[in-house]
């Protein structure tokens, strides 16, 4: 197995603290928000024989199974993350792999740079994701019911959401969702964010189930992403749970410390919530109007101990183990490509000690065994 020498990305957004307290170092006091684990050129993971895309550029087959890179591909199909949000990410939503082959084609032929700020889309693949909390989690999940939802803004008194308070409760539910997210996204600026400074006022001093809402536009002020953020599920994970999120699921994360695992793109449609830019027309094509719950995952534990969050994608697949002192080694070889991260106590992965944060890739069918007390998330593919 090679040991992986992982980036951190200093997103704004990112917590100065929890990253640094989950590796055992310093802050530096810049935001620390994301550490990288995987194949993505932007910020592949290193390893003593090169860079994980070297690595697996050099032989596929051999890095990955036969049956993986005739599945997906000569690329590692997953990216697997530790994720520390001290302030909320933009609201946003990811398309499905026949919208993000579409939008992607349209636009290289169109010819419009792949860093350019106003492009969609970064690569032609889906982005299905799962967060599984390591701590307390905060974050927004899919539409609330519309009904709920008039209540929930009704009840803060503020006559500028009045019209969208008539939409939800007059509309069946995908036309109400759609009309109220247009109109917010497409409001006067300035109308828009004096209704924000009202709603953010009132939320702040009702409190109870305003209170997740009540602080985003102390990052955000006037964006009308502070409304759109009303119209979604607030949910609160606690360690070891998770959410899965698909195609058109509007999200956004608000504070805490995680795993997060996802198909290798960075395809990202922005609601709000974001100074970058925002194409409301191409959103609305994405976004998925549909009420539902949060949908909050737990671990399914099987006789070996190995606890699976079931997704119902193949591209990645994300599992934990909780080993305990004086366990037998434990057998963890697959034939297909894995990567397994200590998140609490101490392993041992074949010759490496892996302590909270560090973390091996192990090739398919390539020898895996641990054993140790702690925490062991293990990521990998189903082909």
């Amino acid at each position: 197995m090679d040991r992986l020498d992982n980036t951190v990305r200093p997103y704004a957004w990112g917590s100065t603290t929890a990253i640094p307290q989950l590796l055992g170092v310093e802050p530096t006091g810049e935001p620390q928000a994301e550490m990288w684990m995987g194949a993505h050129p932007g910020a592949p993971s290193r390893t003593d024989r090169g860079t994980l895309v070297d690595l697996i550029a050099a032989g596929p087959e051999k890095e990955l199974g036969a049956a993986t890179v005739a599945k997906f591909g000569p690329g590692l199909p997953f990216l697997l993350k530790i994720l520390a949000a001290g302030a909320p990410l933009s609201l946003q939503v990811h398309p499905n792999l026949t919208q993000a082959k579409e939008g992607y084609e349209e636009e290289e032929r169109r010819g419009v740079p792949v860093d350019a700020p106003h492009r969609n889309y970064k690569d032609a693949n889906h982005k299905p994701e799962l967060i599984c909390a390591l701590t307390e989690f905060d974050g927004l999940c899919g539409f609330r019911d519309p009904h709920r939802t008039a209540d929930l803004l009704a009840g803060l008194g503020v006559d500028s959401l009045k019209p969208y308070v008539d939409l939800l409760r007059a509309h069946p539910e995908e036309a109400a969702l759609r009309e109220v997210l247009t109109a917010v996204l497409t409001a006067d600026p300035e109308e828009m964010a004096r209704t924000v400074a009202e709603t953010t006022a009132a939320c702040a001093r009702l409190g109870g189930d305003y209170t997740p809402y009540a602080g985003l536009a102390h990052h955000y002020p006037g964006d009308p992403g502070v409304i759109a953020a009303m119209l979604l599920n607030h949910v609160r994970l606690q360690p070891g749970e998770a959410l899965y999120l698909g195609a058109g699921i509007p999200h956004a994360y608000l504070s805490g410390l995680g795993v997060e695992i996802m198909a290798n793109s960075d395809n990202v449609l922005r609601c709000g919530l974001t100074p970058k830019h925002i194409d409301v027309p191409e959103l609305l094509r994405v976004v998925r109007f549909e009420a539902n719950d949060a949908g909050v995952l737990r671990p399914e534990a099987s006789p070996d101990g190995e606890e699976v969050y079931d997704t119902p994608i193949d591209e990645f697949r994300l599992s934990r183990y909780v080993l305990s002192e004086g366990g037998a080694p434990r057998d963890l070889t697959r034939p297909t490509p894995q990567i397994l991260l200590c998140t609490a106590g101490s392993v041992r992965a074949g010759e490496h000690e892996l302590t909270p944060g560090r973390s091996v890739f192990a090739a398919a069918g390539e020898k895996a065994e641990v054993s140790g007390t702690g925490t062991l998330f293990r990521a990998t593919v189903v082909a």
